[in-house]
């Protein structure tokens, strides 16, 4: 279990996070959803350890980098890197990486191993994302925007892929996203984000039984 505290972020002047607290429990699929600016990157941020909270906790029972597998929205691979290279360096740096599961994953999204980084398309460079970091058996995996700027049928075989792979017996996925629609099937509970907080968490069954996640949205906006 993820369980985040009262986590509040400032930057300069400004803060970008306020009193945010939740849990996510094992095997459950999350998406944080929110308009432009409401502090969902840099909550996944702070998740990850990749920005410090300047108040609140985060529990969880081990060192936060090997129980949270995190893929920004923004590209950091070396593109000098082939997709294969890419999976030995993950293979290096992570205990927990599934080789196995990484190279299935490769086949499945129709992936040259060889094909340098610097040369995928935005939609092959996306696959590329969701396949290291969904081969990693860490508890949390979580994915900041992982179908943004791409076509319908990448969208669909990125969503195909995360349901196939990865292990809900033992892991929860995180995912941010304004692809609502495409996502909506496999949420299990939605955390909504306004300025900087969170204003709502709720199983996505329940929403389903009065109204659609849309419209509820909008009710709760």
């Amino acid at each position: 279990m993820l369980e985040v505290q009262h986590i509040s972020k400032r930057r300069k002047f400004r803060k970008v996070l306020q009193d945010c607290s939740f849990v996510i429990e094992t095997g459950k699929i999350i998406g944080i959803i929110g308009e432009n600016g409401s502090g969902k990157t840099t909550l996944l941020k702070v998740l990850a350890g990749i920005l410090r909270a300047n108040q609140g906790t985060i529990n969880l029972e081990n060192d936060r980098s090997q129980q949270i597998s995190y893929s920004p929205d923004q590209s950091y691979f070396y593109d000098y890197f082939s997709i294969e290279e890419l999976i030995e360096f993950y293979q290096s740096q992570y205990p927990d990486f599934n080789q196995e599961r990484a190279n299935a994953l490769i086949k499945f999204f129709t992936l040259n191993r060889k094909e340098k980084i610097k040369y995928l398309s935005k939609g092959q460079l996306g696959r590329v994302k969701i396949a290291v970091t969904i081969a990693r058996e860490a508890p949390f995996l979580v994915l900041d925007e992982p179908l943004a700027g791409l076509d319908p049928l990448v969208k669909e075989k990125i969503i195909k892929g995360i349901i196939q792979f990865i292990d809900l017996e033992s892991q929860s996925l995180i995912i941010t996203t304004h692809e609502l629609l495409e996502v909506e099937p496999i949420l299990d509970e939605v955390i909504v984000m306004k300025n900087g907080t969170i204003i709502e968490q709720k199983q996505v069954e329940q929403i389903r039984e009065e109204t659609t996640i849309q419209d509820w949205l909008e009710q709760i906006y």
